[in-house]
């Protein structure tokens, strides 16, 4: 049995293992709880722990996501806060 991985699929350290518990993260010093929605694979919630609020996101992607796709939609979102309320930036 080889332990070379398959072409195609990402490397099991980037692959989340879901068990239907929550995956936590760091990103940019800030912490996420990540969970899978088990009724509809593939679809996300995102809760923002270490935020000033009670805020979160959720993502829809079709197909379970690697812990680094996760981490680029976490900065995706942090990036698109206001420092100053902590909430996401107003439109012009």
């Amino acid at each position: 049995m080889s332990t070379e991985p398959e072409p195609g699929l990402a490397p099991e350290h980037t692959r989340p293992r879901h068990d239907g518990g929550p995956i936590m993260m760091t990103v940019d010093g800030q912490q996420f709880r990540i969970r899978e929605r088990a009724e509809q694979p593939g679809e996300y919630d995102f809760d923002w722990l270490s935020g000033p609020h009670d805020y979160g996101f959720g993502i829809t992607s079709g197909s379970a996501m690697t812990l680094p796709e996760m981490e680029e939609a976490i900065r995706n979102f942090l990036a698109e806060i206001d420092p100053t309320t902590g909430y996401l930036k107003e439109l012009p």
